[in-house]
């Protein structure tokens, strides 16, 4: 099939003119949208100019407002700072005002020192030469002094010192003397009612002295017995008790005899029980011996308990307990050991009591004082050494510890209840029937009171009367005068008191007479 060529240049044509005229319709509308997209364009930026010129003009504003804010605050601050500088300067002014008021001030003070140093020195040479020539005056007068007395100046100072020494000490004697009677007076006033009040509300046994046990028989035959074939069952009783067994003539009676009064009271209670028994050889004996021993112990602590109990001292150590119930054997001048320091102790308590300390401190104080006597034959030292060791590994009070060591005065008490203690031990031996002695060991007292009295210058003799409670010491008037029988007093009491040991207290009397006697005739 042939094509027109006529066809394809008319389908050309056709299709040049299409592409020409969709080429000038789409430029038209494009013109048309870039002229709209101007106008819009141009709208904006005018929009966007004047929100500029509105924004730059209230920028403007603001920024003026600020600058005038500024302003008036720099303004302001100008103001006070020049107020300030104002104020300043009128003070500096006022401070060098006064600074050269102060200065003039000085300076005529500074003027008026130099006159015065000037005078001064002028005065202080005066006085020298005064001071020279009333040394060379008094050097004067003590030659002419000396020439008319016949004494040097040594010597009329010591004659001079002896004189005012001699009137002072009648002085001081005479205070001394007077301060003494009012302090006794309202000493022994306070101290004999806390000390009655004390002993009332406790009562205690009388002593009785008991240095061997005796154990009744049933007859004499009995001693035989006892004695046993060659001996040997007194011999196996000595050896397992420790006692010695006296068999003499006394009838229906054997002596035991020991030291210790454990020992003593195990062998009599064994020795006893034997006798009842009536069976005693060797091997009865060592099994009633053991068996007395544990009663004995068991007693000792039982005793030791009851004390604690009686006197409300609260807990103690159970060795501390056992060797409470030893001090029951234990005797001191006939006194029981155990019962002498429960009375002690209900005497500190109550003292402490008015006097408004520890009562249960002083009581315990009190009930533990001659602890170390329950071990005293056993352990080398005094008792006190003894007792204050034993309280110290137990770790009891402090205060109790001072109250043993010091209620003997072996030291100085450091608390009120030791001193306390110390009275009640005291007061416990020296009370009536208390404490027995010896007679030769009150016959020796007896006589060392009299030797110690009249080993002082100016006494003429002495006397040791109410039972070596109290010794009168007769002076010589012509050696000493009535103030020095005070100090005569002080001193005979302060060697009675360590030259001697005594139970309870001893009075020193000093009596001085002076007697003028004339013969008729």
């Amino acid at each position: 099939m042939k094509i027109d060529p006529l066809f394809i240049i008319s389908i050309l044509l056709v299709a040049i003119v299409g592409t020409l005229i969709g080429y000038f319709i789409r430029s038209f509308v494009y013109e048309n949208k870039i002229t709209r997209s101007k106008g819009k364009a141009q709208q904006i930026i005018d929009e966007a100019t004047k929100e500029a010129e509105n924004r730059k003009r209230q920028a403007l504003i603001e920024i003026k407002e600020e600058q005038h804010k500024i302003k008036l605050e720099t303004e302001r601050e100008l103001k006070e700072r020049k107020s300030i500088v104002l104020e300043l300067e009128t003070r500096v002014s006022n401070r060098e005002e006064s600074l050269d008021q102060r200065q003039k001030s000085i300076t005529r003070r500074e003027e008026q020192l130099s006159h015065k140093e000037e005078k001064l020195e002028h005065k202080s040479n005066d006085l020298k030469r005064k001071e020279e020539q009333i040394s060379v005056k008094l050097l004067e007068q003590d030659k002419l002094l000396q020439e008319i007395s016949g004494y040097s100046k040594e010597q009329a100072k010591e004659v001079l010192m002896q004189k005012v020494q001699e009137e002072i000490s009648v002085e001081i004697a005479q205070f001394i003397k007077d301060e003494e009677e009012k302090a006794k007076f309202e000493a022994d006033k306070k101290a004999k009612g806390y000390i009655s009040l004390a002993i009332q509300k406790y009562a205690a046994d009388m002593a009785g002295e008991k240095t061997v046990s005796v154990v009744s028989l049933p007859d004499d035959d009995m001693k035989g017995r006892i004695i046993g074939r060659e001996g040997r069952n007194i011999r196996t009783i000595e050896t397992l008790t420790g006692v010695d067994l006296i068999i003499d003539d006394t009838p229906e009676a054997v002596v035991l005899s020991c030291f210790d009064p454990i020992r003593r009271e195990v062998a009599k209670i064994a020795l006893e029980t034997l006798v009842q028994d009536g069976r005693i050889h060797p091997a009865r004996i060592e099994e009633v011996v053991e068996k007395s021993r544990r009663d004995v112990e068991e007693r000792i602590r039982d005793l030791g308990e009851e004390a604690v109990f009686e006197t409300t001292i609260g807990r103690l150590h159970p060795d501390l307990v056992k060797l409470l119930g030893r001090l029951n054997y234990r005797t001191s001048y006939g006194q029981n050991v155990l019962r002498h320091s429960i009375e002690t102790a209900f005497i500190a308590g109550k003292l402490a009591a008015e006097i408004g300390e520890d009562e249960a401190l002083a009581k315990r104080a009190g009930l533990l004082h001659d602890i170390g006597k329950a071990i005293d034959h056993e352990v080398e030292g005094s008792h006190v050494e003894i007792g204050y060791k034993i309280a110290q590994k137990y770790r009891e009070h402090h205060v109790v510890l001072d109250a043993i060591a010091s209620h003997h005065g072996d030291t100085e008490p450091k608390s009120i209840i030791a001193s306390l203690v110390a009275a009640a031990d005291a007061l416990s031996a020296a009370r009536p029937g208390a404490r027995s002695e010896s007679l030769e060991n009150y016959v020796n007292r007896l006589e060392k009171l009299e030797e110690i009295s009249n080993s002082f210058d100016g006494v003429d003799k002495s006397y040791a009367i109410q039972a070596g409670r109290e010794v009168r010491v007769l002076v010589k008037p012509d050696n000493i005068n009535d103030l020095e029988i005070h100090r005569l007093a002080r001193d005979v009491k302060k060697r009675i008191e360590e030259q001697l040991n005594y139970p309870g207290t001893i009075k020193v009397t000093v009596i001085r007479e002076t007697r003028a006697v004339e013969v008729a005739k």
